[in-house]
């Protein structure tokens, strides 16, 4: 990394904090990989002996416990690297709480009136477990206590999720909703995104994404013990596309932008459990399906008639018309969130641009009851600064 990518954009912070963290951004290793630990003294001898067998029944210090989710799920390419970072550091009691399946989309979205299945995982170091759920869900079951041993971690962390997930696209997304959460619930929360980018990102670039923060999660959990975390809010961090050439952290603000719905027609009806498209026959085999299990036989008779009245219809939207059988019409659509040009301006202390010019963005989410004269990025971007100067 060059001398500019050690170095943090000046978003009117003191100049003395500022030339503070400057100095120990400068001695950071470039690609936000992990600095060399300098050899430290050997301990003189103490004037007075111990009695080794009193010092051998001294409790080890409990280890601060982080919870890790995500919007991805249990597949979610951020995962791994995130945690393995996390549990090879040493210095934290990782858990894991994940859904089973994709939930990147999903909102602030919670299960009710459902059996939620929660199953335990196999991950290096981490106590873990995947869930039928959303990733809200996943927070709120592992801070009820009924999952794990405990009910209040020290962070909780989403992440790290593949795509930016600044501007307004925090309403759509699970893992910011997963940070919300647990901000809402009194847990200090970080929400860690990738700006990943069709045949520019890899695989790779997530393990470099997690070393990149781990030095600011450090910070966290030290000042989260301290009582000296912004209160009232969690951390959304966007990491560039290229994480290993950051240049650093800088605290911006949340812009606008948002990606465009695109509903487009299709021509069959998707089953959630099925990999491909059904015809209209197979859709309703399904439905006939269910209705023998959880209905009577004069139920399912019933119920038959019905289903046969809207099951079988396409939809051919795509061609300006639809088909009509039995009566009802039945049409099918998926989204797309397709990305769009950027808003206009040339404001560098929004999250995009940020991400844009190559800066790890810090943007503070603050919640409704929290809303005031202190929400403001400038106590974030003082706290940023003090604990990034001590790493």
């Amino acid at each position: 990394m060059t001398t500019s990518s050690t170095s943090i954009r000046n978003n009117n912070l003191p100049p003395s904090l500022l030339a503070n963290l400057q100095n120990v951004l400068s001695g950071r290793n470039g690609g936000g990989e992990r600095r060399e630990e300098e050899p430290k003294p050997s301990p003189e001898p103490s004037s007075s002996s111990a009695d080794p067998a009193e010092s051998s029944t001294v409790a080890p210090e409990s280890k601060p416990i982080i919870l890790v989710t995500n919007g991805d799920g249990i597949e979610g390419p951020g995962l791994r690297p995130l945690v393995d970072t996390l549990v090879a550091e040493g210095r934290f009691e990782v858990h894991v709480c994940v859904p089973e399946s994709d939930k990147s989309l999903s909102g602030h979205s919670v299960t009710v009136r459902d059996t939620v299945v929660a199953s335990s995982l196999e991950i290096n170091g981490a106590t873990a477990f995947e869930v039928a759920g959303t990733p809200v869900d996943c927070v709120s079951l592992a801070l009820s206590g009924a999952l794990f041993c405990f009910s209040k971690p020290a962070l909780v962390i989403s992440g790290i999720s593949r795509g930016s997930n600044g501007g307004n696209h925090f309403f759509y997304s699970g893992t910011l909703s997963a940070a919300r959460e647990a901000s809402m619930c009194g847990i200090p929360s970080l929400s860690i995104s990738l700006n990943w980018k069709k045949d520019e990102s890899q695989e790779s670039d997530f393990r470099a994404a997690a070393d990149s923060c781990l030095p600011l999660i450090i910070t966290t959990i030290r000042d989260i013990d301290k009582g000296v975390f912004p209160k009232g809010c969690f951390l959304n961090i966007d990491i560039p596309t290229s994480p290993a050439t950051n240049k650093g952290f800088k605290v911006t603000r949340q812009s606008v932008w948002k990606p465009t719905l695109s509903w487009q027609a299709v021509s069959g009806y998707k089953h959630p459990s099925a990999g491909q498209f059904m015809s209209k026959h197979q859709s309703l085999g399904i439905q006939l399906a269910q209705l023998s299990r959880d209905a009577s036989a004069a139920g399912a008779a019933r119920r038959l008639n019905t289903q046969r009245k809207t099951v079988e219809i396409e939809s051919v939207a795509a061609a300006g018309k639809s088909e009509t059988q039995h009566g009802n019409i039945k049409k099918y659509f998926r989204l797309e969130l397709l990305a769009k040009d950027q808003e206009d301006g040339t404001d560098e202390d929004l999250d995009f641009r940020a991400l844009e010019n190559g800066f790890i963005a810090v943007t503070p989410i603050y919640l409704p009851s929290h809303l005031g004269p202190d929400s403001s990025t400038a106590s974030v971007s003082e706290w940023l600064s003090n604990a990034l100067s001590e790493c």
